[in-house]
């Protein structure tokens, strides 16, 4: 898959990239998609919801009345569910959403949303930026530029560079990451994934390596 580079005017710079049809090219695993998703979010919740049972809410412990002989209902004390004040009965405990996956079912379920954002020419190149110091305006104008719109964008750059993400995380609709921490949601997240030059010609060096 051969993409035009642009420079940070939205204009042909003449070069391409050449993104490995072994990642780009594959027929997409909703299944795999799915799971990894899944997986995401359940890492995200941070699981302490809690209510407290009839052992643990406040009030007397002594029997309302006699087992038998009243006429009425057995009763035991008022820290009954049914009374107001009470336990809950079956709430939530604290536990973890975490699922295990294998690396393998990872790596294809990332695949497979990179070869629907290529499916949909939603990826677009963006020459190497050197920001010399966190100017906001100046991306913000380099995102329009690239006629994105209002799309939500996922910027994607080879390793960590302090102004330029000090630049992009104030930028409506604009998320950033690294190369290496990219994931599945994050990309089915984003209507357009963005890749500078270098993040992009790093694929092609990865599928070479393989």
């Amino acid at each position: 898959m051969q993409l035009d580079i642009l420079n940070t005017k939205g204009e042909k710079t003449g070069r391409t990239v050449e993104l490995p049809e072994e990642i780009f090219g594959i027929e997409p695993n909703d299944h795999v998609i799915y799971l990894a998703v899944k997986q995401f979010q359940g890492a995200q919740r941070q699981g302490t919801h809690k209510v407290k049972t009839r052992m643990e809410v406040h009030g007397s412990s002594k029997k309302l009345h006699k087992q038998k002989g009243t006429g009425g209902a057995r009763k035991g004390n008022l820290r009954n569910p049914l009374y107001k004040g009470g336990g809950t009965i079956f709430g939530p405990k604290p536990h973890k959403y975490d699922i295990k996956l294998n690396r393998k079912v990872k790596d294809l379920a990332k695949m497979s949303a990179l070869a629907y954002k290529a499916k949909e020419n939603a990826i677009v190149v963006l020459e190497d930026v050197n920001m010399a110091a966190p100017k906001t305006k100046a991306f913000s104008g380099i995102i329009k530029s690239l006629n994105i719109g209002r799309k939500k964008a996922l910027f994607v750059i080879p390793e960590y560079n302090e102004n330029m993400y000090l630049s992009l995380r104030n930028v409506a609709g604009v998320n950033g990451t690294l190369l290496s921490d990219m994931n599945t949601y994050d990309i089915l997240n984003a209507n357009v994934l963005v890749l500078t030059e270098s993040a992009a010609k790093l694929f092609s060096a990865a599928d070479a390596e393989a």
